[in-house]
């Protein structure tokens, strides 16, 4: 309901109530009624100021019932001033932080755009720094790639600077173990050296208890061969050949595994012409081939100048000793090389007679293919002449 519609019906329900009221005063007036022991008069009164007071009440409970506006701003009015208060001072305290958020985001935004121009000039200083990394981490793995192969051709220089060293070691060892045979030889005195094979065979066992009787049999035929050499014109009726019982055990029972075997019983030191026993060990080795037809064992050159035929056949001896210590440490056992002595004679006499400064390279070469036991067949060619 509107203001005027209300105005206008509190007027009119006022002089309604007003009219009756009045009514109401003169009927009790002119009966002269008389209410809680009043006069007339003033129990007409007590009516008028009754009627007035309904006429309020009335008023106020028409209005209190149409107005939703004005029981609210009579009831709750301090309380909503209460609230407005409230809420004008948390208004005053959000724009107050409101605008300490603006001062902050315009702070903020400063520092960002001063930070973004840092990160620009850092980024274009840091630009030619990344390329120098880049160009500096490409050298680096230039020359790390540099070092590894100097590295490995050192390591590799190093491996066969080794295998040179072990080669002239052994070779050393060998001359020297040559030269002392040999002046052993001219005494007369040694006639089994240490390293030498007494007795060899190809084993090929098809069944365990074959074994005992194998290396009963090489034993004794390497007996026999000791006997004639240390003993010659003696009959071979005693045991001279010493094996260490435990290696003859472990002999038998390695030819108890599959395949084909050579078995060798080679002597521990040399023996001199007349003596009582001969110390012994056996050699146990897969059969494989250890010399290839054509293969060159060793080599020399013939000086200009070497034209004396004694001094010929000593470098022919040394050449034939080399190609027969190759020989061994590719796995040979034989005793010495097979080698036609009349082809090494003519030889001797060619290059005695050879023209006056003509140097000569010689080798030595296998003529056939030999495994582990089998005989090396040697025959020494002009490789080359100057």
């Amino acid at each position: 309901m509107s203001g005027w519609l209300l105005i206008l019906a509190l007027l009119v329900l006022g002089g309604v109530l007003s009219t009756l009221g009045d009514r109401l005063g003169s009927r009790i007036g002119k009966a002269r009624l008389s209410l809680f022991h009043l006069r007339p008069r003033r129990t007409a009164v007590l009516i008028t100021v009754l009627t007035g007071s309904v006429i309020s009440a009335m008023s106020l409970g028409l209005m209190l019932l149409v107005s939703q506006r004005l029981r609210v701003g009579l009831f709750e009015l301090d309380q909503l001033e209460a609230r407005l208060q409230t809420s004008r001072s948390q208004l005053a305290a959000s724009t107050i932080e409101r605008n300490r958020a603006e001062q902050d985001r315009s702070r903020s935004q400063g520092q960002l755009q001063q930070a973004e121009q840092q990160l620009g000039t850092l980024r274009r200083s840091l630009a030619p720094l990344l390329a120098q990394r880049r160009q500096l981490e490409a050298e680096r793995n230039r020359l790390g790639q540099d070092v590894r192969a100097r590295d490995a051709d050192i390591r590799r220089n190093e491996a066969e600077l080794a295998q040179v060293r072990g080669r002239i070691s052994a070779s050393t060892k060998e001359l020297k173990d040559l030269e002392t045979n040999l002046i052993a030889f001219r005494r007369g005195d040694v006639v089994i050296t240490s390293g030498q094979t007494l007795a060899s065979a190809k084993v090929t066992v098809d069944r365990a208890e074959q074994a005992k009787s194998v290396v009963n049999a090489l034993l004794q035929q390497a007996n026999l061969n000791a006997f004639r050499r240390v003993l010659p014109g003696q009959p071979a009726d005693r045991q001279i050949l010493l094996v260490p019982k435990i290696d003859v055990a472990k002999l038998e029972e390695m030819l108890t595994k599959r395949g084909s075997w050579v078995v060798s019983i080679v002597s521990a030191a040399n023996v001199l012409r007349g003596e009582k026993q001969v110390l012994a060990f056996p050699d146990l080795r897969p059969n494989r081939q250890v010399i290839q037809a054509g293969e060159v064992l060793a080599s020399t050159t013939i000086e200009g100048e070497l034209r004396n035929s004694d001094q010929l056949n000593r470098r022919l001896n040394l050449l034939l000793a080399a190609a027969y210590a190759k020989a061994q440490r590719q796995g040979t056992v034989v005793d010495g090389l097979q080698i036609d002595a009349n082809a090494l004679t003519q030889l001797n006499r060619n290059l005695s007679e050879r023209p006056n400064g003509q140097v000569v390279q010689l080798a030595a070469v296998a003529v056939r293919n030999a495994d582990t036991p089998d005989p090396v067949v040697v025959e020494v060619r002009w490789a080359q002449a100057r």
